[in-house]
């Protein structure tokens, strides 16, 4: 059987400094017997050295697109404009099954090109769950900058930090008022709702916590009782949303929108007052002046796609961490198995719906 050859691309995304796979753990996939190609990247987090003091081999930038047929390319972001048609299994966060903007080019361009998607947020166990993903550091980090944000703190443009940097800003930030806030955190078991709860406690921020339970029955008013809303709720069935244009003119404290699931463009966005992802360079967008006859604050949301890369050497740590056991299943003779299949099986569906939308 022919080793699997998994290739890491370099990212498109100025911003974006993560590593699907950090240099530490490349020898287990090399003693798997797999073989492991790292683009060169003038923005990555690790040094390319580091991946070849590992045993890795160094391609140049962008030249997964002549990689051979049957070698997996791996990233985090969207893929550049080109090539149009697009031939590999790549590895990725696509955000292309749900309806977002642009999901229908980036199915059309694996069908062209007959290439497979496994988007990494659709690799799921036999319950559903998600086996690996960013969440964490995505919570923590979108906390941390709401609060930040309020405290007056927040510096644009953004600029990519270690942990204990950012837990100096918000410790500074609870010594002066952040104690007095009140933030409410949506989806407060999962990944992402835990690392935003851990940034308000160094921040010293009051924490309401809200679960499924609270969120099925939800209670506008108590919600829009809070300073700051962390959003860490994905979901792909229709819900009802926590904060609708209507909820604009209430009396309400609330005063900030921290986005971390970002899902800004889908059926499925539960907080469908913004539309539009911010970025590194202007990271808070206003959404409505508030009223003070009315009782109203002014609202501003934080919706940044890509959170853990303003920690780029602890999210990738943790990502990898969980991601490279699960590289070995693409090896099971029979095909990739396990979550790689259910991957495989979101992909098939999307595609056989374009393909019923083409009239194919």
């Amino acid at each position: 059987m022919q080793p699997v050859h998994v290739w890491i691309r370099s990212e498109s995304r100025g911003t974006e400094r993560r590593a699907p796979v950090v240099p530490a753990d490349v020898p287990m996939l090399l003693d798997a017997g797999f073989e492991v190609t790292v683009e060169e990247s003038p923005q990555r987090i690790f040094d390319i050295e580091e991946y070849a003091a590992a045993g890795a081999s160094v391609a140049g930038e962008g030249t997964w697109i002549d990689a051979p047929h049957d070698a997996y390319v791996l990233g985090i972001k969207e893929l550049p404009d080109e090539p149009a048609s697009l031939r590999h299994q790549h590895i990725y966060f696509a955000h292309a099954f749900k309806g977002q903007e642009d999901a229908r080019r980036t199915l059309e361009r694996f069908h062209r090109g007959g290439g497979r998607l496994f988007d990494i947020e659709y690799l799921t166990d036999t319950d559903g769950k998600r086996v690996v993903a960013f969440g964490y550091w995505a919570g923590y980090v979108g906390a941390a900058l709401g609060v930040l944000h309020l405290a007056g703190r927040l510096v644009a443009p953004l600029a990519p930090m270690a942990k204990h940097e950012l837990d100096g800003e918000l410790e500074h930030a609870g010594k002066n008022g952040a104690d007095l806030l009140l933030g409410l955190v949506t989806g407060a078991r999962g990944r992402s709702g835990r690392g935003a709860q851990r940034a308000l406690v160094t921040a010293s921020v009051p924490i309401t916590r809200w679960d499924r339970q609270e969120t099925r029955d939800l209670h506008k008013q108590a919600l829009l009782g809070h300073d700051l809303l962390v959003n860490c709720v994905v979901t792909h069935t229709p819900t009802p949303p926590f904060v609708e244009q209507a909820d604009l003119e209430h009396e309400r404290r609330l005063r900030v929108l921290a986005d971390v699931t970002c899902d800004v463009t889908g059926p499925t966005n539960m907080l469908p007052v913004n539309t539009e992802i911010t970025t590194w360079q202007e990271p808070v967008r206003h959404l409505h002046d508030g009223s003070a006859e009315h009782g109203t604050a002014p609202l501003e949301v934080i919706a940044i796609d890509n959170l853990p890369s303003l920690l780029p050497r602890e999210a990738s740590e943790g990502f990898s961490a969980d991601l490279t056991p699960h590289l070995l299943g693409l090896a099971e003779e029979g095909g990739p198995s396990g979550p790689w299949r259910a991957a495989g099986r979101a992909f098939d569906q999307a595609v056989e719906e374009l393909e019923a939308g083409n009239g194919s």
